[in-house]
């Protein structure tokens, strides 16, 4: 517990993060370029920094939330400054979705300078995050996660040793590109019911204890009303948006190409999550497909 911990980036996922190893003790300092999620986290407890690299200066550990491969990169590698601030007694762990490449870059430079550093996104959702219900995908080496487990445990419900670095991040394309799929075709599958005069939570109920069966019909339904905790109860927002879903399907469309691998139901999800964000959506959650799906703007 007497570990000192460097946050950087407060948005959706990150901030519910951070509150959670505050809440269990652990002392924190946290940076974001947005000022109003630094001002909550302060509330919240933490200590805030003027950078990143100073958040990470005299830490024992440093997370790292953020959007997409670029911004890690330059956090670790670039203008933030945050390798070249940090003493090599720390622990990186980058929960960012990224793409697997850049991950094993920065952990190889990390590694020539003697920091250890793990890959480990999660899966969850907000609801998870805030809940501390969260699963961690983690590549790098075992000694290191197991150093890092302790804070897993505060964060999440489970953490996965996927492999060597950038494995947490293979294994966080693979299960987006299904939960891609797999909303689209509950959606399908609940605007078909919904058409033929079935009540939404009914058939809903049924596909839950029957074989369609699956994440989004248990904790996230896309029908409004059904899930009263689902962001399709509260107008799509907030949760997981649309672009977020969009990128993580072009992360796995990118490597289904570079590894031959074929991919035609990803594909396609990803083709409807271009057209919803095109339609001006790309901030609603995920879930707001079955909106496109049935022909009508999100509310």
């Amino acid at each position: 517990m007497a570990e000192k911990i460097a946050f950087i980036g407060l948005g959706n996922m990150g901030a519910p993060m951070a509150n959670n190893l505050i809440e269990a003790g652990y002392a924190l300092t946290v940076f974001d370029l947005v000022q109003e999620a630094l001002e909550d986290a302060v509330a919240a407890g933490a200590q805030r920094a003027d950078s990143a690299a100073a958040a990470a200066a005299d830490v024992d550990v440093v997370i790292s939330m953020l959007p997409a491969g670029r911004h890690v990169e330059d956090l670790y590698l670039g203008s933030g400054g945050l390798l070249e601030a940090v003493d090599q007694t720390t622990l990186l762990i980058d929960s960012s979705t990224i793409d697997a490449e850049t991950s094993r870059r920065v952990a190889s430079a990390a590694g020539k300078r003697g920091v250890a550093m793990l890959d480990a996104p999660v899966s969850g959702g907000v609801n998870g995050a805030k809940a501390g219900g969260l699963t961690f995908m983690v590549g790098g080496v075992a000694e290191h996660v197991e150093r890092a487990r302790p804070l897993f445990d505060v964060m999440g419900k489970v953490a996965f040793h996927a492999g060597a670095a950038g494995a947490g991040q293979v294994a966080k394309m693979c299960n987006n590109m299904l939960l891609g799929i797999l909303m689209t075709g509950t959606s399908e599958a609940i605007n078909l019911a919904v058409a033929n005069g079935l009540d939404p939570a009914v058939v809903s109920d049924i596909m839950k204890n029957a074989s369609g069966g699956n994440w989004a019909l248990n904790v996230y339904n896309p029908y409004p009303g059904v899930m009263d905790n689902a962001p399709a109860s509260h107008g799509y927002k907030p949760g997981f948006g649309v672009d977020l879903m969009l990128k993580d399907l072009g992360l796995a469309m990118d490597s289904s190409l570079k590894n031959g691998v074929a991919t035609p139901l990803g594909s396609m999800a990803r083709s409807l999550y271009a057209v919803h964000s095109r339609a001006g959506h790309g901030g609603d959650d995920f879930s707001s497909i079955i909106n496109l799906l049935k022909g009508c703007p999100s509310d």
